[in-house]
């Protein structure tokens, strides 16, 4: 038997309404005096303009004025246009409303992510004796989606099927994606998905793949789109977005890459490419860039203009996932060469992580400027993702002022935002700000989580401050219940290894609960060369050579402590081993971008095309800071 729960009242607040102007005030305001002052159509018409927000609520007083709020569609254009917070209060001053108002307020509420209000709006649609439509429920749903909360979402599931409003395959496409991504049950939304009696609404399938990606079922994600596909529904750009955020997360990629080799030669010619922009992402991870591109580069030729901005979106990240970004922004300037598709702020996220990597800020700039031009302002204030993906780029590129103001004009602020915030403080030596950042986190109510400790171990590596760093290691789980995982112990031991408390750094080595990894010994070794504690270096460098034997740095390292010590017999034996072993000493790798082209250099390569007129240049250069005696 099915309860309905009560939904919590409309509580009154304080009165925000703006007070109706004097007769000398409206007379002066120059756009609302110029149509007849019963007129509510004008009214109306006025409301769906641009309005500034000075001029929004001086209208909005002279609608109050003369009445015109008791009209429906004036009542529900002025809600949808007013703050948040003082969207629900016209609803008070209405005397006998219908249903739009009710569903403009729930509407700007749950998009605005205040959920709880527009839960209290429901329930004074309900006592006013109101029947609640699609639109309704769809803006109720949207405000279950961002509360998370599973009770909520079974009390409004319990009003749509008593409103009969359960067929609706929107309000139900609403349903599953507040089961599914919302609350976590995915078990209810694949209950709802299985009885609905048509599934030929896309958006529907979108959902139930989304919510099972977000709960870590990839596989069963995969295999529901290969269904969608089976059935003969052509994928949207959203559908594949889910799907690849499916595709990120599974453990069997070469299974995979089979499975949806053999789904190509099957697929519809229409479903072609969405089966290749999969292909191009797995390869990608895999780790065969070759592949990825050979991939992306069949579907370009065939469809050129058509190529979906999430295949150009999959092979700029399979170039970023295998650290080529001179590539990842190469295929970014050929996307806007083109005149089709324009970039996403999905493209913007992979396009600064490259910038991030090489350097490039004056194109993070630009990519700034691109995502604040109207209609996608709203993005980059409300989207933490692109948001710390823009603080990230410009702490990388020593622009923390910047990063400090995408911060700041972020509207809603999370543990990943501040993160990226403190990292980027910790980053540019700001190690005392980025623990007052943390002050305020916590000031905010959000708790922290692994990589706040991170970060902050990291600012106080980068500022020397050894007691802070030791209060927080402890602290990590004691208070926060955070377990401290391997980077924070290599984080640790770089903080007290740098400072010279080498003794230190190795009982905390000794202690851990796991298996020292290279980050670890690396962080170790780096402080006894700075120290020079040729003693405790040799057994650390062994250390390192045993748990990463592939690598470079430990057999480096071994071999300058045994050259420090005269053992030269030593330094050619481990020479040797390198040489016998295959391994070789990772080349540096620089970037410079010179008239918006980016170009790459290698410690002991000569293959750029301009390498003779390089040298020529450094050549004369040498000469002349020899002859003024640098």
């Amino acid at each position: 038997m099915l309860t309905f729960f009560a939904l919590s009242p409309l509580r009154r607040a304080p009165r925000l309404l703006p007070s109706p102007p004097s007769p000398a005030h409206s007379t002066s305001i120059a756009a609302p005096s110029a149509f007849p002052p019963s007129d509510a159509g004008t009214l109306s018409f006025l409301l769906q303009g641009p309005l500034s927000l000075p001029h929004l609520l001086q209208v909005h007083a002279r609608v109050f004025r003369l009445g015109a709020h008791q009209d429906d569609l004036v009542a529900t254009r002025l809600i949808g246009r007013l703050p948040p917070r003082l969207a629900p209060r016209v609803l008070e001053h209405l005397q006998n409303p219908g249903v739009f108002p009710f569903n403009a307020a729930v509407r700007v509420l749950s998009e605005s992510g205040i959920s709880s209000p527009a839960f209290s709006v429901f329930g004074s649609l309900k006592r006013h004796r109101l029947s609640p439509n699609g639109f309704t429920f769809s803006f109720l749903l949207k405000a279950c989606v961002r509360s998370g909360d599973v009770w909520q979402v079974r009390q409004v599931h319990g009003h749509i099927a008593k409103s009969g409003f359960d067929a609706d395959s929107c309000v139900c496409d609403g349903l599953i994606l507040a089961y599914a991504k919302g609350a976590e049950d995915v078990s209810s939304a694949q209950k709802l998905f299985d009885a609905m009696s048509e599934k030929a609404n896309v958006c529907s399938w979108t959902c139930l793949i989304r919510g099972l990606a977000q709960v870590n079922r990839p596989e069963e994600a995969l295999t529901l789109f290969l269904r969608m596909l089976d059935e003969g529904h052509r994928p949207k750009d959203d559908s594949m977005v889910s799907v690849l955020s499916a595709c990120s997360k599974v453990q069997e990629i070469e299974k995979w890459v089979n499975v949806f080799l053999k789904d190509i030669d099957l697929a519809e010619s229409s479903a072609h490419e969405s089966v290749n922009t999969i292909l191009v992402y797995l390869y990608g991870k895999w780790g065969n860039i070759e592949k990825s591109r050979e991939r992306f580069d069949k579907v370009f030729q065939r469809s050129r203009e058509r190529t979906s901005v999430v295949m150009w979106n999959a092979m700029i990240s399979a170039y970023i996932q295998n650290n080529q970004p001179i590539q990842a922004l190469q295929l970014f300037h050929q996307m806007l060469a083109s005149s089709n598709p324009k970039p996403n702020h999905v493209t913007v996220v992979s396009l600064l992580s490259a910038c991030a990597e090489v350097g490039d800020l004056d194109l993070g700039r630009w990519a700034h400027r691109y995502m604040e031009v109207k209609g996608r302002r709203e993005i980059l204030e409300s989207n933490t993702i692109l948001a710390t993906a823009f603080i990230d780029m410009y702490s990388k590129c020593g622009s923390l002022e910047e990063a400090t103001c995408v911060f700041h004009a972020l509207v809603k602020k999370d543990v990943i935002s501040f993160n990226a915030m403190m990292m980027g403080l910790a980053m540019n030596g700001q190690g005392m700000k980025a623990l007052v950042l943390f002050k305020e986190m916590r000031k905010n109510g959000i708790h922290p989580n692994g990589g706040s400790f991170l970060g902050l171990l990291c600012a106080c590596t980068h500022a020397g401050l050894v007691h802070e760093g030791r209060t927080f290691f402890a602290h990590m789980d004691r208070f926060y219940s955070v377990t401290p995982e391997l980077e924070h112990y290599a984080s640790y031991v770089d903080l007290l290894a740098r400072a010279g408390y080498i003794e230190e750094a190795l009982e905390i080595v000794g202690a851990m609960p796991v298996k020292p990894n290279e980050q670890v010994w690396g962080a170790l070794l780096g402080g006894c060369l700075v120290h020079s504690r040729v003693d405790a270096l040799g057994d650390a460098a062994r250390r390192l050579v045993h748990v990463d034997p592939g690598s470079s740095a430990g057999y480096v390292m071994l071999s300058n402590a045994y050259a420090t010590d005269s053992r030269w017999g030593d330094v050619a034996d481990l020479r040797g081993m390198m040489n016998v072993k295959g391994v070789r000493k990772q080349p540096g790798c620089s970037w410079i971008n010179v008239n918006g082209v980016t170009h790459e250099f290698h410690v002991g390569c000569k293959l750029h095309p301009q390498i003779q007129r390089i040298y020529v240049f450094l050549d004369l250069l040498f000469k002349e800071m020899k002859f003024i005696g640098c």
